[in-house]
């Protein structure tokens, strides 16, 4: 299925992943809007895209604040007269132990990662319905597929999107609107220096897995033909995917291997 002038709305669109896929949709020719909390990142973003005038837009929202999403879904909607793909993948990430972890960083996480996700959606979700046609894409995690050690409350999140859009995939599939979800490995970008200790600041260190992972823009291009094709789940990443299909076979056998391996 071809991009070219399809409305693809990214949250998240600063940095990291959704900052590459803001490059690669628009080499396809794809009408942008980039959201997230930090307008001049999005304005950089903006500017270092081809034709950027005509084809692409900056819409700032912050993913915590839920009751303003209603209204900046409408904004969306109004700068390009529709919305053909929401790409959600708008987040954050958590390095602590569960015992450690304060309620109020947990409740944060599960804020921005699963009730912002589901408020964005649900404020789009009716455009589409009208219009018969839509793709909603959730930037998950192979966190939401399994769990390690010092991340509790992310895969958590990540858990709950994957129940919460399975579902959903259910009710809109009449209405002709597909739900894609997709799991990343390990791609190199700031989301473990952004992510939250136990008391809600910052991590401020890129673990080494990060370090040596892939980078946003390979992630990228290997994630839009899979999109294009609207498939329902997308694994993307090197060896460490391997667990997600290991734990299918044999949830044991990949504990053990887990509880072996260094996190930071």
């Amino acid at each position: 299925m071809s991009l070219e002038k399809k409305v693809v709305w990214i949250t998240g669109a600063s940095s990291g992943i959704g900052e590459a896929l803001a490059y690669e949709f628009n080499k396809k020719g794809t009408l942008l809007i980039l959201s997230a909390r930090r307008e001049e990142e999005l304005v950089r973003v903006q500017s270092e895209c081809e034709n950027w005038e005509e084809t692409v837009k900056v819409l700032p929202l912050d993913l915590e604040n839920t009751e303003s999403l209603q209204k900046k879904a409408d904004e969306a909607i109004k700068l390009f007269g529709g919305i053909d793909m929401l790409i959600n993948n708008g987040g954050i990430s958590q390095r602590a132990y569960a015992v450690e972890s304060k309620m109020d960083t947990i409740r944060k996480v599960m804020e921005v990662n699963f009730f912002g996700t589901v408020a964005l959606t649900k404020a789009v979700l009716p455009h589409m319905i009208e219009q018969k046609s839509g793709h909603i894409v959730v930037i998950s995690s192979v966190m939401g597929k399994l769990g390690t050690k010092y991340r509790s409350v992310y895969a958590a999140s990540k858990h709950a999107l994957h129940g919460w859009f399975d579902c959903l995939r259910q009710e809109v599939y009449e209405h002709q609107i597909d739900v894609s979800l997709v799991c990343p490995g390990f791609v190199k970008t700031n989301v473990t220096v952004n992510a939250l200790t136990a008391d809600g600041e910052k991590h401020n260190q890129m673990d080494d897995a990060q370090q040596k992972a892939m980078k946003p823009e390979e992630f990228a291009k290997r994630l839009l033909p899979k999109l294009a094709n609207r498939k329902e789940e997308i694994i993307i990443g090197g060896t460490e995917i391997l667990a997600v299909y290991l734990k299918r076979i044999s949830p044991s056998l990949v504990n053990r291997i887990l509880r072996k391996i260094k996190v930071t």
